[in-house]
């Protein structure tokens, strides 16, 4: 069998061509061998081959390409594996060649050969080499699939991979004093990436020095006239120094430029994690990033090999952590995620990356546990898969980075002990650790490099200027710019606020901006020096004074908000304004760049500007204008949760009064399902960051009642650590109050909690504690609810007698309050626990009674769950028409009210009676439709269903 992907997709077998169907399976085989090696999951397959907007039938198609792809490849693979070359694993389809068969594994295996004996001190043979490795490309990538599906990344990234070759040859060829050989396969990657100045440099560098002057000036020319037109811009400094020694030296018998050295391609991605994911977690490098030449240089010393040994491009040979200290402003983050995107390629695993906010002045610290759920969900982790506890959590983690070659970016990390749990255990990863602390613990235990970060350089600092201003309006005034850069202490916050106001005021004069800052006093303590000028504070004070006093007010009051970022209606809480008054004002601290719109309406501080506006607020602003800012916000958040849960998930809420609403509240305005989801999906970090601040600023009420709120939404996503983490912040809060009702909430969710992470034991005593207290206070819908959970846990334990006991006194309860909902909830589960004992008979008749009762109070969720409940008694009773009846009911409510977990669920169960009837096309359309659901939503349950649709699994679970 041989492969080609560089160039048009073809296959042969047995020396004869074969045919490779319509254009979507040929794009879909060519995914696959761009991806040779690396499972590809449906979801991405989807993505690739329709883009954000697949038809409904894109999962049937793309199975249906999968199974004839399997056919054109050849059966019978592995041991009990189909598809032979063509590998089905549990992160998806991977194609499992060789070198000798696949065009592009050949291309990369030559190529890092060259790179070898270019760092061993051979040049010729790595040209050579790379010649070879260069002759393979016969056009594009994928040549022949369609235009709008090659432009996906997949593709354009292994494009890429053609010219980054050409111009490590090209290097290659000068240090063995032979450029001509460099010729031909420049003028052909030139000919492919007119616009590529790296390449069009080399091109004429090369045709330079070999007498070709005429051909190298008119190759300049003609670049130059494509850059004018197509993007309106001169060439760049590489191409002009060229263009200038050129014209200045002739036809030089050696290099004329230091160009600089060709990026290295990626590398051949080895097989993806677990879940088959790549993740690529990086923030965007920065566009004026300059200077840092001697840390860049000792960054490149700390992944150096020694020489005849294998290079980054194969496997580094130890685990490096390289700790970026330095003080806040300094530029830590700005240098590490710079760094990052250098050296990505050498990690083909993918980019993990954790704002840790060690310094926080909000106290909203993320802990190495929440760092670490947040790395496994990325590696591919299913919610129920993390494990309690951050030891066990941080033992998964170092098993799934394993043998993998991962660049880890630990960002504002307080101390060593806040990012060692983060730390993988085996070599073959990068860490980068910033933070404002010694790491002196990761230095002196754990091996980490220091890299001590200092000011910038007067020459970076000016570069960093003309970047953002201009060289023309810098050349006008260098006096000016003298004295910008010495009072802004050379600090690359404070000169990016600086030319931020500049760049927005054309007509001012830099001496006017030098002369505000010279007269403005006072500095931030924390960054204090011995050179007067380096005062962040100025900088900060200087903007805040150009505000008008609602700005100002806004500006100290958003240092008090809970979490990351907020929205315009959390902002006008805080303010006590409203919505319609506040945007102009977020607006203005957005012009001066106090504040980050990151995201349409959603906006977020640097932290040097949080601290800035913490300290103003402390001074300008009494205890009880503070104090009052954040009950506004707490309600808006309750409130607005409250109000999301009841759309999504109506008559499941508890009845609990909230707290009385202080002045000027804004809670956002939900009317849709959609919205709502939407809302609780975005600010959920907000709102689990606004239960720990409410207990920990004197609103325990709002601290459990907001837990409350988030109770059942944090159940139904998996969310069980987070769940815990807050159930104990409001057990905490509502035993300080004390509130005996908040602490019988909390036990009862805490009690579920633990079940759900299988710790029994606790599981229990919360509950019998929950139990305890509403008996003592007579709630008896909260004693019920306990009794439920209670019944819940039992029927997994297989004590299903045990659990009717429960429902029993749950029912009784909530007949005694007239909650019929409630009462409906109990018969519907009542009947599911007699399914589990194969008392159908009974179970209908249980159902039955639940479905006539949801009906009567308008439960649509309780209805739906009923109806399926029944199919599924029916199903068990092989009365599979009346079955699938049942189900259809089921299926149209929830797709009613738009609950897709619930939906794919059903489906799953239609499929299951189909099979039983015999029909498995029918059964195989159904488990694909909720396939395409669970699949979208990252769900585990996909993984199983996958299995019985390929017939490795079989009937209900």
């Amino acid at each position: 069998m041989r492969l080609t992907v560089l160039g048009p997709v073809r296959v042969w077998r047995d020396g004869i061509e074969l045919t490779l169907g319509p254009p979507k399976q040929r794009a879909l085989l060519a995914l696959l061998l761009v991806r040779a090696g690396q499972p590809v999951s449906l979801s991405e397959m989807v993505d690739v081959l329709w883009g954000p907007a697949p038809p409904k039938s894109a999962a049937n198609v793309v199975h249906r390409h999968v199974g004839s792809i399997r056919r054109l490849l050849g059966e019978g693979g592995p041991a009990g594996v189909a598809g032979g070359i063509l590998v089905r694993g549990a992160g998806g389809y991977r194609v499992d060649v060789d070198a000798g068969a696949l065009d592009l594994l050949r291309f990369r295996q030559l190529a890092g050969q060259a790179r070898r004996a270019a760092a061993a001190g051979s040049p010729g043979r790595s040209v050579e080499l790379f010649l070879q490795a260069l002759e393979l490309w016969q056009g594009p990538v994928a040549a022949g699939v369609p235009e709008g599906i090659r432009a996906h990344p997949a593709f354009l990234g292994v494009d890429q991979e053609y010219p980054a070759a050409v111009k490590e040859a090209a290097e290659a060829t000068w240090e063995c004093g032979d450029p001509e050989q460099a010729v031909p396969v420049l003028r052909q990657a030139a000919d492919r990436y007119p616009l590529d100045e790296a390449l069009q440099a080399r091109l004429m560098r090369a045709l330079a020095a070999t007498g070709r002057q005429a051909e190298a000036l008119e190759a300049h020319r003609a670049l130059r006239s494509r850059l004018k037109e197509e993007l309106g811009i001169d060439p760049g400094r590489e191409v002009r120094a060229v263009h200038e020694q050129m014209l200045r030296q002739g036809s030089p018998a050696s290099p004329i430029l230091p160009v600089s050295p060709a990026t290295p391609p990626p590398v051949p991605r080895t097989p993806g994690l677990r879940s088959g994911v790549r993740p690529a977690q990086l923030p965007s490098d920065l566009p004026f990033f300059t200077g840092r030449r001697a840390e860049l240089t000792r960054t490149r010393e700390l992944l150096a090999v020694p020489a005849g040994e294998p290079g980054m491009h194969e496997s580094p040979p130890a685990l490096v952590i390289s700790a970026i200290g330095g003080m806040a402003g300094i530029g830590k983050t700005t240098l590490a995620v710079h760094w990052a995107h250098q050296v990505a390629h050498h990690f083909p695993d993918g980019q993990l990356y954790a704002n840790l906010r060690g310094f926080d002045p909000a106290g909203s610290v993320t802990s190495p546990g929440e760092a670490l759920r947040a790395f496994l969900h990325a590696l591919g982790v299913p919610p129920t898969g993390i494990p309690a506890g951050v030891d066990a959590q941080a033992a998964l983690y170092r098993s799934l980075l394993s043998g993998r070659r991962m660049l880890v970016l630990l960002d504002n990390v307080r101390d060593s002990a806040h990012a060692r749990p983060l730390l993988p255990g085996t070599p073959g990863c990068l860490v980068i650790v910033t933070s404002r602390s010694r790491l002196d613990g990761l230095i002196v235990a754990d091996g980490a490099r220091p890299l001590p970060l200092g000011l910038m350089s007067k020459a970076d600092a000016r570069e960093a200027l003309v970047r953002r201003l201009g060289a023309d309006r810098m050349a006008a005034e260098p006096s000016a710019v003298d004295t910008i850069i010495e009072l802004c202490g050379r600090l690359p916050l404070a000169l990016a606020v600086v030319a931020a106001r500049a760049a927005t005021r054309p007509g001012f004069p830099l001496a006017a901006i030098a002369t505000e800052l010279r007269d403005s006093a006072g500095s931030l303590d924390a960054f204090a020096g011995s050179d007067p000028g380096a005062d962040v504070r100025t900088v900060f004070s200087w903007s805040y004074q150009a505000l008008d006093p609602p700005a100002a007010r806004l500006f100290r009051l958003l240092a008090l908000h809970p979490g990351p970022d907020l929205s315009l209606p959390a902002a006008a809480s805080l303010a006590g304004l409203p919505a319609v008054e506040t945007r102009p004002l977020l607006a203005a601290l957005t012009r001066l760049h106090l504040l980050t719109e990151e995201a349409p309406g959603r906006f977020t501080f640097h932290d040097l500007l949080r601290t800035y506006a913490t300290e103003r607020a402390r001074a300008d602003d009494p205890d009880d204008i503070r104090r009052a800012a954040r009950h506004r916000v707490l309600d808006h958040y309750l409130r607005t949760t409250r109000a999301a849960v009841q759309l999504l998930l109506p008559h499941r809420t508890e009845h609990v009064p909230p707290p009385p609403s202080p002045p000027h509240t804004a809670p956002e305005h939900l009317t849709t399902q959609e919205h709502a989801a939407s809302w609780l999906t975005t600010r959920l970090p907000v709102l689990l960051c606004a239960v720990e601040q409410a207990a920990a600023t004197g609103f325990p009420a709002y601290a459990w009642q907001l837990a409350l709120a988030l109770d059942l939404l944090l159940d139904r996503r998996g969310l069980r650590q987070e769940q815990l983490t807050i159930q104990r912040t409001a057990l905490d809060a509502a035993e300080r109050l004390p509130d005996r009702l908040g602490q019988a909430h909390a036990h009862r969710a805490l009690g579920f909690a633990h079940h759900r992470l299988h710790q029994d034991d606790d599981a229990q005593a919360h509950l019998l504690r929950a139990l305890e207290i509403f008996t003592a206070l007579g709630r008896r819908d909260g004693q019920a609810r306990t009794h439920r959970s209670l019944a819940f846990m039992a029927n997994s334990q297989a004590r299903h007698h045990q659990a009717l006991d429960h429902y029993g006194q749950a029912l009784g309860l909530y007949e005694s309050t007239g909650n019929d909902s409630g009462r409906a909830n109990v018969l519907n589960e009542t009947g599911w626990t007699h399914i589990l004992l194969g008392q159908f008979g009974e179970a209908l008749i249980q159902c039955r009674q639940a479905l006539a009762v949801h009906q009567r109070a308008g439960d649509p969720n309780g209805e739906a769950a009923a109806w399926d409940s029944l199919g599924y008694a029916h199903h068990h009773l092989a009365q599979y028409e009346d079955a699938l009846a049942c189900y259809h009911n089921a299926l149209a409510i929830y797709q009613d009210i738009k609950d897709r977990y619930l939906e794919a669920d059903t489906l799953d169960h239609i499929g299951d009676t189909h099979h039983a009837l015999g029909d498995r096309r029918a059964a195989d359309a159904r488990w694909r439709q909720a396939l395409d659901i669970l699949a979208a939503m990252g769900h585990p349950d996909a993984v199983p269903l996958l299995d019985k649709i390929h017939g490795t699994t079989t009937g209900p679970r």
